[in-house]
């Protein structure tokens, strides 16, 4: 959820998380990491010492935020296959969940029953056109409502406002050029409100997108769309220059509360204010915007107006992020692996808005091909009790068993 007004329930000084089978060289690297750690919380240029947020922070724990080795587990219980699914459907991958911050409810979608996404993959929610969108009881995972159906072929990116509307983009394109790469607004009930973009059809321009990631409403109402999904593959500046000129995106996208294009900011690259796939979005109590900056392995921070601000380096390569009410950063890495970010494993780091330093790790699953580095969700979101809930993609379907995971 974004901009969540309450302070959330948890014990940071919980369960240790559990050892994950290293190799035997592991604890030889602990003072390498450290010094990496130290190394990159200077690069973030965080002021540590006199934070300008009132919240209580945490004292900053032992262990090491990379291999997740002594990181306290605050939600050590894991319900996987979360949710009820209606009688006859499979649970598909997903990347986005979130919270009703009107009732404190878990809003969420999946893809149709489809275990991987994008154009061309046989199961979608066009082939298959079923309600993707889910609201779910926090506490049972009954289904509270259900819609969305026949409009989309891939939802992506999830946000719910502060008056419980729904907003979900569409990342690919169906075959026949009607569905996709657009932004749809619903009204609590499942009703289409608005639709951004230009079905099934691509550009760098204001009037299209070209694989929305996510979406956010900020404090004023102002819509953000995150825009490019290709440039994490992009590991040379000759194919970021090739992706730019083919005319991929990684922007961030500005519109009025009535959809109107404003500005947008960005384009593939490694400086700051570039991207490489921007995959989610938040918005701390300062009015920050938060950008996901996957392939770059950072969280790039701006003001309202697409400004550069400062980043953050000790989260991993990151899929999703919620920020609570009290100023507590919950980053989901899903996508660390042995050749694309060796030796970071997988799962929920836990940190404070005001510095570059991670208290506090959720464990990932474990997956043999990921070796010591494990695998987790994409999405993820934390409930006014500190119950967090995971929303598992294609990296992490089969080992959750279902398409949400409840850590409590």
């Amino acid at each position: 959820m974004k901009n969540n007004s309450y302070p959330v329930n948890n014990n940071l000084s919980g369960a240790t998380m559990s050892q994950p089978n290293f190799p035997s060289f592991k604890m030889s690297l602990r003072p390498l990491a450290l010094c990496v750690s130290l190394a990159l919380t200077a690069c973030g240029g965080a002021e540590m010492s006199a934070p300008s947020s009132t919240a209580a922070q945490p004292e900053a724990m032992s262990g090491n935020s990379v291999s997740g080795i002594g990181m306290p587990n605050p939600n050590p219980v894991v319900t996987q296959n979360w949710g009820d699914l209606p009688a006859g459907r499979n649970w598909g991958s997903t990347a986005g969940i979130d919270i009703d911050p009107t009732d404190g409810q878990v809003v969420a979608y999946e893809r149709c029953g489809a275990g991987n996404f994008g154009a061309g993959v046989p199961v979608n929610c066009d082939t298959n056109p079923v309600d993707p969108i889910f609201k779910f009881d926090r506490n049972t995972g009954e289904v509270l409502a259900n819609f969305g159906g026949g409009l989309m072929m891939t939802p992506h990116g999830i946000d719910v406002d502060s008056e419980g509307n729904v907003w979900v983009t569409d990342f690919a394109g169906n075959e026949e050029g009607t569905k996709g790469h657009q932004v749809h607004k619903f009204s609590p009930s499942g009703e289409l409100l608005m639709s951004l973009g230009v079905p099934g059809q691509t550009g760098s321009d204001g009037a299209h997108f070209n694989q929305p990631n996510d979406v956010i409403v900020g404090p004023d109402g102002s819509i953000y769309v995150s825009d490019g999904h290709n440039g994490q593959g992009m590991i040379t500046q000759e194919a970021i220059d090739e992706g730019r000129a083919r005319g991929d995106t990684g922007r961030v996208m500005k519109f009025a509360p009535d959809g109107t294009f404003i500005k947008q900011w960005g384009r593939i690259g490694l400086e700051h204010g570039e991207f490489r796939t921007p995959h989610a979005m938040e918005f701390d109590s300062k009015g920050r915007l938060w950008v996901v900056d996957r392939g770059n392995h950072r969280i790039e921070i701006f003001d309202q107006e697409g400004n550069y601000l400062e980043s953050r380096y000790t989260y991993g390569r990151i899929s999703g992020i919620f920020i609570t009410g009290d100023d507590q950063v919950y980053a989901i890495d899903s996508e660390s692996s042995p050749l694309n970010h060796p030796s970071w494993r997988n799962g929920v780091r836990i940190g404070h808005i005001d510095s570059d330093i991670t208290h506090a790790m959720i464990p990932p699953f474990e997956r043999e091909d990921r070796l010591y580095q494990g695998t987790a969700g994409e999405g993820v979101a934390v409930d006014a009790d500190g119950n967090v809930f995971a929303a598992e993609g294609p990296n992490s379907l089969s080992q959750a068993g279902g398409a949400f995971t409840k850590y409590s």
